[in-house]
């Protein structure tokens, strides 16, 4: 089988957020998808190891915000690759309230919704979620997975339910797409005019926010 073949499915980037107590979390959510038109319902799947699960399980409800093709990379960064169990991800953003809910106002639309039913896999729940509010935040276009990947050069967090795996621990991307430099992080990869080995050294990965110590050469 050529697990590759599942790269041609159509994604988007998206923040799923929830309330916390009395602040609000969230995670990177690239599968999300609408499932009926009326009543307007759509479908997300979070990994049971993500924190953002366990909040939308107690508060039943959970908010998306689209990222744009223009929407600030480190959002990604914060999002997907560090946990709000430690870390206030909201405390690096701006957002806004709609209808009780946090959503990011770095971003191109919103959906408010509320936990009607889900399903469990080995690894993640599916939320489906009523639809009681949704508007545009910008103008803007939505940003696909596949211009994340390939414009961006971003990799997928390890709970994402799009990430494979292969024996040497790094995702499974077309080789042509791997350059030399390397965040450990996030896996962000260099692709600048500049030679890495000549960028500041107050250089910081536009993802995960690392400085360019943590930076990996890969032959």
């Amino acid at each position: 089988m050529n697990i590759n073949a599942l790269w041609n499915l159509s994604y988007g980037v998206y923040i799923a957020s929830v309330w916390d107590e009395e602040r609000p979390t969230g995670c990177v959510v690239n599968s999300a998808m609408q499932i009926t038109a009326e009543p307007a319902t759509v479908a997300i799947s979070i990994h049971h190891d993500n924190y953002t699960n366990g909040c939308i399980e107690k508060t039943g409800r959970f908010a998306l915000t689209v990222l744009s093709l223009n929407s600030d990379p480190a959002i990604i960064g914060t999002f997907g690759f560090k946990t709000g169990k430690d870390v206030n991800k909201f405390d690096s953003v701006k957002y806004d309230i709609k209808n009780d809910m946090p959503i990011l106002t770095d971003g191109c639309a919103y959906l408010i919704c509320e936990v009607i039913n889900k399903m469990e896999t080995d690894t993640h729940t599916v939320f489906l979620g009523k639809v009681l509010d949704a508007d545009f935040i910008s103008k803007e276009e939505p940003m696909t997975y596949s211009y994340y990947h390939k414009v961006i050069k971003g990799r997928s967090p390890k709970n994402a339910p799009t990430y494979i795996e292969l024996e040497n621990g790094e995702e499974n991307i077309p080789l042509q797409k791997r350059e030399k430099y390397v965040c450990s992080v996030c896996g962000y990869e260099y692709t600048g005019d500049i030679p890495f080995e000549d960028l500041p050294e107050d250089y910081v990965c536009p993802i995960c926010g690392q400085p360019k110590s943590v930076f990996i050469k890969k032959e």
